[in-house]
């Protein structure tokens, strides 16, 4: 359990190119354009696969557990538990949103961006610069051969090519696969036909934004699911960004993306990046919100994020979104209908709080790139940013350190989203321990079961924080939230954005133990429904009346003086 902040990583495992035997597989020429292939097609299909999946289960995948059934008085097959539990996972820590000279709006290299990621402790980090028809025309080409060279400069560091995809009638998203010999081609075919941005240039819809643009999501996951299912590559991974920044993620969108590619579309992100945004100007700050989180309702959002005075969706949480941050709120309407939906941390890292650097002077419309960022000799107090790992961090459970394997512990769920470097590991079991069930147990995103009537016991071990973070001082774990609610099953309205059984059963302090580990445990007792349970922890610096993290305060946020982990959840049948 646990991972390396400092360097050199003792990287043991396997070689990080190694990215499975998919590769030269496919033998359909025509699928490699999805235009292609008609609209009404791909819409029909995304309708066929979100009505399968919608009740399959906790997973509404392939590794569903199998349902009980059989014969009146005779047992039917004993589920099988998803993500088993084995005790000393090892993390690895890494950023899935970065930007580089390929973004209209950012400027570092892309050797700049994995240096520092290495240097604040990451394994692996994702390039994702903005999708649009300069990126898609003229960046693609220039910044594979930058991620390569990263790649042979940086060898214990998985550099993943991706992209921030504009999502049709929607927000931004992350999007990337591992190495392959596909892999540019599926992302140049994607962006061209996919891309909000694009289709908005090219007339197909009047605004990325726009709500016409929402079946071109629908389709551009069908397309990447595609992709996986025919064997071009092995794994294609989504993740929502800044979901609530601008309320245009509706929660039948979250519902919608989930359930027509669903080991596709795995997650969000929990808290965005642009972190230093909300440092005051009285402290050499931009002065403005932490994520940017500083902004209303627009003709594109979603009504039903209705600002108060008390409880605004558009602001952060103790640095994490709304989504993510509210008990009994958008995060947990997904999981209470027992859809797996993950949480991560990003730094989306453009310009560095207090970088000397400026962009370059190319014309990025007409090259792609803004060129080499120009050297000032003076640190920019303007910039809302950290480098990637500075700050942020999602933390991987991972087979071995190569791509694949980051990727299949991203899908399912074996990840811990970090502020600060508040916690280093976090060992989850969850097992029956009474009664007919899994004695074994799971991990984090994991499914089990227990038979009704009978107990389930959650043992948590933490490792704190083994050294200082980037402020330079070693963060302290106050408290550890376990928050859980009732499993009830599909909602009737997609756009149900609440979960109101779903709350805080045990607060721990974790504040007296000494020692590198903190272990809790609690137990579920005579348990008479299905359920989910999560985690987040916090250094307690900043807490409202009810010990929920407080709405953050546009331009007077120091972002090291409030921390929070949140884990991702563990599913309980009952059979």
């Amino acid at each position: 359990m646990g991972h390396d902040h400092g360097h050199p990583h003792d990287h043991e495992h396997d070689h990080p190119l190694h990215h499975g035997s998919a590769e030269g597989t496919w033998r359909d020429e025509r699928t490699d354009d999805p235009l292609s292939v008609s609209r009404r097609q791909f819409l029909t299909r995304a309708a066929l696969v979100a009505g399968a999946t919608a009740g399959a289960g906790v997973l509404g995948t392939g590794l569903a557990a199998a349902a009980p059934g059989g014969a009146p008085g005779r047992p039917g097959p004993r589920p099988q538990p998803v993500n088993p539990w084995s005790g000393g996972a090892r993390f690895y820590a890494g950023d899935h949103h970065i930007h580089t000279q390929y973004s209209p709006d950012a400027q570092y290299t892309v050797e700049t961006q994995v240096a520092k990621g290495r240097e604040y402790g990451l394994s692996w980090v994702v390039i994702t610069d903005h999708g649009s028809v300069a990126h898609q025309k003229f960046s693609i080409d220039q910044v594979t051969p930058n991620i390569e060279a990263s790649r042979n400069a940086y060898r214990d560091m998985l550099v993943f090519q991706g992209l921030e995809w504009n999502i049709p009638g929607a927000e931004h998203a992350t999007l990337f696969l591992p190495p392959g010999r596909n892999t540019v081609d599926i992302l140049r075919a994607f962006e061209l036909a996919y891309d909000g941005s694009v289709l908005a240039a090219n007339g197909v819809i009047p605004g990325a934004n726009a709500v016409q643009g929402e079946p071109y999501a629908l389709q551009a996951l069908q397309y990447l699911d595609q992709q996986v299912r025919s064997g071009r590559t092995d794994i294609a991974l989504m993740f929502a960004n800044h979901p609530s920044r601008q309320g245009i993620d509706s929660p039948h969108e979250l519902r919608n993306w989930r359930d027509t590619a669903p080991a596709v579309a795995v997650g969000m992100e929990g808290a965005p990046g642009h972190q230093a945004a909300g440092i005051p100007t009285a402290a050499g700050g931009p002065g403005s919100a932490r994520g940017y989180y500083d902004r209303s309702p627009n003709p594109n959002s979603f009504p039903g994020y209705a600002p108060t005075a008390t409880e605004n969706p558009y602001r952060t949480y103790g640095g994490f979104d709304w989504m993510t941050a509210k008990v009994g709120g958008v995060w947990d309407s997904l999981l209470a209908e027992g859809k797996p939906w993950w949480v991560t941390a990003t730094s989306d890292s453009h310009q560095v709080w207090r970088d000397t650097r400026t962009p370059g002077t190319q014309d990025y419309a007409s090259t792609g790139s803004r060129g080499a960022p120009v050297d000032t000799g003076s640190p920019i107090t303007t910039y809302g940013d950290f480098w990637p790992g500075q700050y942020s961090s999602t933390l991987v459970a991972a087979r071995s350190r190569n791509y694949v394997d980051v990727m299949r512990g991203l899908q399912s769920g074996q990840v811990v989203a970090v502020h600060g470097r508040l916690v280093d590991g976090l060992d989850v079991r969850v097992r029956a321990t009474r009664g007919d069930g899994d004695a074994r147990g799971v991990t984090l995103g994991g499914r089990t079961f227990v038979a009704r009537g009978g107990d389930i016991r959650v043992d948590i071990t933490i490792d704190r924080a083994a050294g200082p973070n980037s402020s330079g001082q070693v963060p302290q774990l106050a408290k550890v939230d376990l928050i859980s609610g009732p499993v009830t099953g599909a909602a009737a309205d997609r756009d149900t954005l609440a979960a109101p059984q779903t709350r805080v059963v045990q607060t721990f302090d974790t504040t007296r133990p000494p020692g590198r580990q903190v272990r809790l445990e609690y137990t579920f007792r005579n348990v008479q429904q299905s359920f989910y349970l999560r985690l987040r922890g916090s250094d307690g610096k900043q807490l409202d009346p009810a010990g929920n993290p407080r709405m953050d305060t546009i331009a007077n946020e120091d972002p090291f003086a409030d921390l929070w982990f949140y884990a991702n959840p563990v599913f309980v049948d009952v059979v």
